[in-house]
């Protein structure tokens, strides 16, 4: 159990790299401190955020979707890249997982960005470094000197009793993307101490795996981990939402999933990872 100590460090830490006091909901994901210790250590969040010498914010405004996306704008201004997860979850004011909820998988965030700065000559310095996006009407019409547009590749009847694969992906040790919840945790697996984890047990009951994660130098914390295919399968499946701290999966589905519940989606995560290979 964390002492109150590491609680309101944590808190001071993350209001100067914010400009404000964190959420709960934000202090939970950033952290990995869950609700249940900072409810044996404060009354109520507001006691925790005024012990930490902070002034709590009491007004629930709902972000609006431009001051998320300027925040993420100007990530990508200072580095002169686009951030990974990782990077944005260390150097931006707002939770990745309510960017995520907000906007979709953080792959599809650029394309968000792009939409969003379309005419505003403020953000015309970022275009260039954004990917893309190929116009409708010309699809199938290449112009002049462009590379042609593929058609999609065909499709076949599948043969049975033969095992089927994920699309290649070649990352690393995996030739292809994973397929199910057992592809998903091998990918963990590979991933894990790479992103800061220490599996201490996996096992068939709910739920699947129980790790250490470092919070600090020097400083470890357990977590309860699901590995899901797609992040609403742990809906699907019945599973409790107190029953763990982390859903691993590969693909991130489940807009309505509750804010204490962090979600790591793998498939961003590799991307993230390998661009960060280049």
């Amino acid at each position: 159990m964390p002492a109150k100590k590491d609680i309101l460090d944590s808190i001071a830490s993350m209001a100067r790299r914010m400009g404000r006091a964190p959420s709960l909901s934000e202090f939970v994901a950033l952290a990995g401190i869950s609700e249940y210790f900072v409810s044996q250590c404060f009354p109520s969040w507001s006691d925790a955020v005024r012990a930490a010498g902070l002034e709590p914010n009491t007004s629930n405004v709902r972000l609006e979707d431009c001051e998320l996306l300027k925040d993420w704008g100007e990530t990508v201004r200072k580095n002169r890249s686009i951030p990974s997860r990782r990077a944005y979850q260390r150097e931006g004011r707002y939770d990745v997982c309510t960017m995520e909820r907000r906007f979709g998988p953080w792959s599809s965030i650029p394309k968000t960005f792009r939409k969003f700065a379309q005419g505003k000559p403020e953000w015309a310095d970022l275009t260039a470094l954004l990917p893309e996006a190929v116009p409708k009407e010309n699809c199938g019409r290449p112009k002049q000197g462009t590379h042609p547009i593929l058609p999609p590749p065909l499709q076949y009847a599948p043969l049975r009793d033969r095992a089927t694969y994920g699309n290649p992906i070649a990352f690393r040790s995996l030739r292809h993307e994973p397929v199910n919840e057992q592809g998903v945790l091998l990918l963990f697996g590979i991933l894990a101490e790479e992103l800061g984890y220490m599996i201490e047990a996996v096992q068939n009951g709910f739920p699947d795996c129980e790790a250490l994660r470092q919070i600090a130098p020097g400083r470890w914390q357990r977590v309860r981990i699901e590995f899901e295919f797609e992040s609403r399968n742990f809906r699907d499946h019945g599973h409790p939402v107190d029953g763990c701290d982390v859903i691993v999966c590969w693909r991130h589905n489940w807009d309505e999933c509750p804010e204490h519940l962090e979600v790591l989606e793998l498939s961003s995560t590799i991307k993230s990872l390998a661009n960060s290979e280049d």
